[in-house]
């Protein structure tokens, strides 16, 4: 039965190999069954392998018939090294497993045991074993799907096992190979990890019925199922006991605030009971008052009817009289008034409070209606006390301003917009009826005298709190524009009311008093804050006016984060110190990720207005780390600001410039260096040069600009940290050459100073060799920083420091003798060692050299010099090659972009092209052709054009035809009619050479400027090509033909694509031309071929066929036309609507319609046919068709 059990296990391992398409372990297991002579467990892998549909017979002999390497030994031997290799990689991984085994041994033997008590029912288990495997086999089994990442491991493992007991060692190997995504050496601990494992799953699911088997995997699924309902189930439940408890805490929210509003009822019923009953009092005590006062008149009146008209003699009896009535008039007056304002106050409460208005309203009517009356008496009582007479007027006139009180009510009353309401103190009413008071003794009984008494406490509480209620109430209904003037109320309630929670409400709508608040808005609303600010304290400012604003700061509108930015950094001063660098710090940086740039703007703004005020340096690298990122921002304006106020503000407050410059440089060469290479070619000059991306580029120009801002810092630092300060100049900013000479000893010290030439100059001279020629606007950048620097520090720093320094790191000789010696090995070792080397100095370093060294205003003369000494004893040097000699025409070239050394780069040039050396010749005219985009048309007028022209007059070909090139980048950047007809002139003059490659120079230079030239040149160079191709051509030569015939079709596919061509050249010169190229198909390109017949079609009208027919064989194209746009030509689709009968009429017409079926987009997709096909030599194209 040992052989049924093995072939069993061996149909498992088959089925799980071809199952999990392991095909090179099946192929190798069939061939080790093979050898071993079971051939019966190897017939399913035979049928499978010998199955055309799996491996069709063609495939296998097309295999077969591969041809190996001739070398036979060499490939034996290699197989040798590898079947060695994979032995010996076999071998240690059966020592690994056998480490393992030896671990598991104690384990083993226990289950020995086991197996020994059980073996008689294994062994029954056995004998029955076919036909329970056939039950099983038989039984309809539920489909277990995809096997899982847990369990195919597990049966990897299995697999491999029973493959190293069975001996089959080559087929483990392959399995080895095969199964890539896990480490077989390494079973995982789990359930089905036992020894001889295949072998228990084997007994296992003898030992199992299918019902059983069925009614496991039926448990295992519901058990999933139950698992994931489960899962719902308790996040449904966390859910509802969430809900739950914030439903229950809306609820006792609601019922405290339920009680709060019951007792607050109740209060202010008990209020208004006791209010009730003070007004009543009060308006019995003012009737007495009111009584008396009444008495006290008729009392004067009957007094003053018994006077005699003697009454000189009782002038001393009455006076007394009338002072004991003034001093009596006047304590009642200020009776009334205490009265008055005790009603006024008991009135404004009773209003807030009680319910029931109109029978209280209608009381203070009453009593205001009196308090008028009184008043105004006592306003125009003058009560002149001179003699018996006056006495009288001042009386009656009392007596009769008094009204009765049947009388209507006054005018204050009845026009409630001149009540004083709202003003319990009646200052209105008294500053409108107050007159000036008399020069002379007279009994003054003004408003003074009715406010002397001082206002209540309780009173001004009252005015605030109506104040703080109607504020939130009147805001909605300004208008927006006029929003600003409620300021002064709103600071007032904020200031002076006790209720935290209203003066939140207050501050809030301070922050929101208008939707987007302009600049000169937000100025106000911040002048009020900072105002607020001051009066309230830095407990109440910390507490409630910042949280207030910074509750803005993820507001929608930018206007509204902008008020928490200027907040930052106006309101820090009113804060304690560790808020400042803690939670404002916090804030600000939040700001600088903001996405409007206005925003990251004003933090870096109200940044620079913070670092002042932080009490400690422990947040500098921080704040160091926020500024590189607002420098490196993608917005000018942001970057701008960061230079001009946030850089100098680090540097004032954490005087560490010599890290930030660290940094800076740091930060240069890696924005440089992680840019890709120019060319992988390794050991090219191209490989060293960066291919900058946008935000590179951007970060290089800002960190250039931010080490020009430095300057002045770092050039302070060196005078201060002088260590001969002794002889410096009177100034103090310049460096004379006796202090260069003291800084050679290098007896001391002078780092600030040293970092400039020495750290500085080596960085920008690494970063200046990654630069490609293209990057001109970073060489700016540097250019203008090494002007800066020789500003700074003077003509004898220039002469004796910057220039050694640029000479030699372009490979010149220079004197060092200014420098100290110990720095002697790092400035020569700048020196280029390598020709690589040589080549980047010249690119990136002599440009600098050039217009940063030794273009400074007091070096002209020098420059002029060596520029003389570059190009015309350079150019004498045979040795010297083309690429050398173009590079420095480029260093010539990015001088030319400062206009103040034109003049003398014309002086240099006139010399050259006088010369009789022909390089020195061909060097003037590349540098006049690159130089033109630098100029104006009056420079090009009198000094490019007669230096061209002497050139092109030249005898030696290869000087005339560098002056064709340089006449076309002036027709390239140039419309001036004069300067154009100039060109003309000479063109006709080098194409009158009649030389083939006069021609095709004339012809291409002339195309460059073909889509930015006047359209007089463009019909010049057409009708120059139809002129040649109208001649014939008597050359038999194909190749010169083709030459010829390709630079004539680039132009007309130009001419086509970026012109405007009239109706008179289509018709005159294009249509001819191209019938004239298609006279010669075979100097034709395929692919300019099929251009020329699209143009002349779409320039035809549309009756290119017609044409055709009509010219038949003349033009020698019908049957390539017929088959290009017949109906099963490669254009496919062909409607044809004009009769062929019609050649002439639709040769007349043809400029119109070729106008309106021609698009932009379909010349410019041919001219970049044409660049494309221009890269192609003539064999490629004709293999390619």
């Amino acid at each position: 039965m040992m052989d049924v059990e093995r072939s069993s296990l061996c149909n498992c391992v088959v089925n799980f190999l071809l199952e999990e398409n392991y095909l090179l372990t099946a192929f190798e297991l069939l061939h080790e069954l093979l050898d071993d002579g079971r051939d019966a467990q190897a017939i399913r892998l035979k049928e499978f392998f010998s199955d055309p549909s799996h491996f069709p017979p063609d495939q296998i002999s097309r295999y077969n018939s591969l041809r190996v390497l001739d070398p036979q030994s060499l490939l034996e031997e290699k197989e040798a090294i590898e079947e060695k290799l994979a032995l010996c990689e076999y071998e240690l991984r059966l020592a690994q497993e056998d480490i393992v085994k030896l671990k598991t041994e104690l384990q083993r033997k226990e289950d020995l045991t086991q197996d020994k008590s059980s073996e008689p029912s294994v062994s029954n288990h056995v004998n029955h074993a076919p036909e329970i495997h056939r039950q099983k086999r038989d039984a309809p089994f539920s489909d277990l799907g995809p096997l899982k990442a847990n369990e195919r491991k597990d049966l990897n493992c299995a697999v491999k096992e029973y493959l190293l007991v069975a001996g089959y060692r080559l087929t483990a190997m392959t399995f080895y190979e095969e199964v890539t995504d896990q480490n077989l050496d390494v079973w995982e601990k789990s359930p089905a990890s036992v020894p001889d494992a295949l072998r228990h799953y084997y007994y296992q699911y003898l030992s199992s019925t299918s019902e059983a088997a069925e009614e496991k995997i039926s448990m295992i699924r519901e058990n999933d199922s139950l698992k994931e309902a489960n899962e719902s189930l308790n996040h449904e439940k966390l859910c509802l006991m969430k809900n739950k408890e914030l439903a229950e805490g809306q609820i006792n929210a609601l019922t405290k605030s339920l009680e709060a509003t019951q007792k607050d009822l109740k209060d202010k019923e008990n209020l208004t009971q006791d209010l009730k009953q003070a007004l009543e009092n009060q308006r019995k005590e003012l009737n007495d008052c009111r009584a008396e006062i009444t008495s006290l008149k008729m009392h004067i009146e009957g007094s003053s009817s018994l006077q005699n008209p003697v009454a000189a003699n009782l002038d001393s009896t009455q006076s007394q009289a009338i002072e004991s009535y003034k001093e009596e008039i006047k304590s009642l007056q200020m009776e009334i008034e205490r009265l008055r304002a005790e009603k006024t106050n008991i009135s404004d409460l009773v209003d807030s409070s009680c319910g029931d208005k109109e029978s209280i309203q209608t009381e203070e009517k009453v009593v205001e209606m009196d308090e008028n009356r009184t008043q105004i008496s006592h306003h125009i009582e003058p009560a002149e006390v001179v003699d018996s007479n006056t006495l009288v007027m001042p009386v009656q006139t009392f007596d009769n301003s008094t009204p009765k009180p049947e009388e209507n009510l006054p005018e204050s009353i009845m026009n409630p917009s001149n009540s004083t309401d709202g003003f319990p103190d009646g200052r209105n009413l008294s500053q409108q009826e107050e007159k000036p008071p008399s020069e002379d003794s007279r009994l003054h009984l003004n408003s003074e005298n009715l406010g002397s008494e001082p206002v209540p406490e309780n009173m001004g509480l009252a005015t605030i709190q109506i104040l703080a209620d109607a504020l939130p109430k009147i805001v909605p209904y300004v208008l927006i524009n006029h929003r600003e003037e409620l300021l002064p109320l709103i600071m007032c309630a904020i200031e002076r009311h006790p209720d935290s929670s209203t003066r939140d409400s207050l501050t809030h709508t301070l922050f929101n008093l208008i939707k987007r608040p302009d600049e000169q808005q937000r100025r106000i609303i911040m002048d009020a804050c900072v105002n607020l600010a001051k009066n309230v304290g830095e407990m109440r400012t910390e507490t409630e006016l910042l949280p207030q604003c910074w509750e803005q700061i993820n507001h929608t509108y930018e206007e509204r984060r902008l008020l928490v930015a200027q907040s930052c950094g106006e309101l820090a001063e009113f804060v304690r110190p560790e808020i400042r660098d803690s939670l404002i710090l916090s804030i600000v940086q939040q700001l600088i990720e903001d996405p409007a740039t206005v925003v990251r703007e004003a933090a870096a703004h109200n940044l620079a207005l913070l670092l002042p005020l932080f009490p400690l340096m422990d947040k500098y690298f921080k704040v160091e780390e926020l500024m590189f990122q607002l420098a490196c921002d993608p917005s000018g304006v942001v970057v701008e600001t960061t230079l001009k106020e946030l850089l100098p503000a680090i540097i004032n407050w954490g005087n560490k410039l010599d890290h930030i410059l660290r940094v800076l440089l740091s930060h240069i060469l890696g924005s440089a260096q992680r840019c890709p290479p120019l060319s992988g070619v390794e050991g090219s000059a191209e490989s060293h040069l960066r291919v900058l991306g946008e935000q590179e580029r951007w970060n290089l120009d800002v960190s250039l600009r931010m080490l020009a801002k430095l300057l002045p810092f770092i050039h302070q630092k060196a005078i201060e940290t002088c260590p001969f300060s002794s002889v410096l100049d009177s100034n103090r900013t310049l460096l004379s050459s006796s202090i260069l000479e003291l800084y050679a000893g290098g007896h001391l010290e002078w780092t600030a100073f040293e970092w400039v030439h020495v750290d500085c100059f080596s960085g920008l001279l690494q970063l200046a060799c990654l630069l490609p020629q293209k990057e001109d606007n970073l060489r700016i950048r540097m250019t203008k920083f090494l002007l800066a620097v020789s500003e700074c520090f003077g003509d004898s720093y220039l002469i004796h420091i910057m220039l050694p320094v640029f000479l030699i790191a372009i490979g010149d000789d220079a004197d060092l003798t200014f420098f100290p010696p110990n720095i002697h090995s790092r400035i020569k070792g700048l020196r280029p060692r390598t020709a690589v080397a040589e080549r980047l100095a010249i690119l990136g370093v002599l440009p600098l050299l050039l217009a940063g060294v030794l273009g400074s205003p007091g070096k002209r003369q020098q420059l002029a010099d060596y520029l003389r000494k570059l190009l015309l004893e350079g150019a004498t040097k045979e040795s010297r090659s083309t690429t050398h000699n173009m590079d420095i025409v480029n260093a010539v070239r990015f001088l030319c972009t400062f206009e103040e050394h034109h003049g003398m780069i014309f002086n240099i040039l006139w010399e050259m092209v006088v010369s009789s050396n022909i390089e020195m010749k061909i060097s003037a005219a590349n540098i006049l052709k690159v130089i033109v985009p630098y100029i104006d048309a009056k420079v090009a007028s009198t000094h490019v054009l007669p230096a061209l022209i002497t050139l092109g007059s030249d005898q030696n070909l290869n000087v005339k035809y560098a002056s064709i090139d340089a006449f076309g980048a002036v027709a390239q950047h140039f419309k001036n009619d004069m300067i154009v007809d100039k060109i003309r002139v000479q063109m006709d003059a080098f194409l009158e050479d009649g030389s083939l490659e006069a021609t095709i120079a004339v012809v291409r230079s002339l195309v460059v400027a073909v889509p930015h030239t006047t359209e007089r040149l463009r019909d010049y160079l057409l009708s120059k090509i139809f002129q040649l191709t109208n001649t014939p051509v008597s050359s038999t030569d194909v190749m010169r033909r083709r030459q010829r015939a390709n630079a004539f079709c680039e132009a007309i596919r130009a001419l086509d694509a970026t012109a405007d061509l009239s109706a008179n050249s289509i018709r005159d010169f294009l249509l001819p031309t191209i019938q004239n190229l298609l006279k010669d198909p075979d100097a034709l390109d395929p692919a300019h071929k099929e251009a020329l017949e699209i143009i002349l079609k779409e320039r035809s009208g549309g009756t290119f066929e017609a044409l055709s027919k009509v010219m038949g064989a003349h033009l020698g194209i019908a049957s390539s036309v017929t088959s290009f746009f017949g109906e099963g030509g490669l254009l496919g689709k062909k409607e044809i609507t004009e009769s062929p009968t019609e050649p002439v009429e639709a040769l007349q017409s043809a400029a119109s319609p070729a106008a309106a079926e021609d698009t932009r987009f379909m010349r410019i997709m041919r001219v970049t046919d044409m660049l494309r096909g221009k890269g192609k030599n003539p064999e490629e194209t004709h293999q390619n068709q």
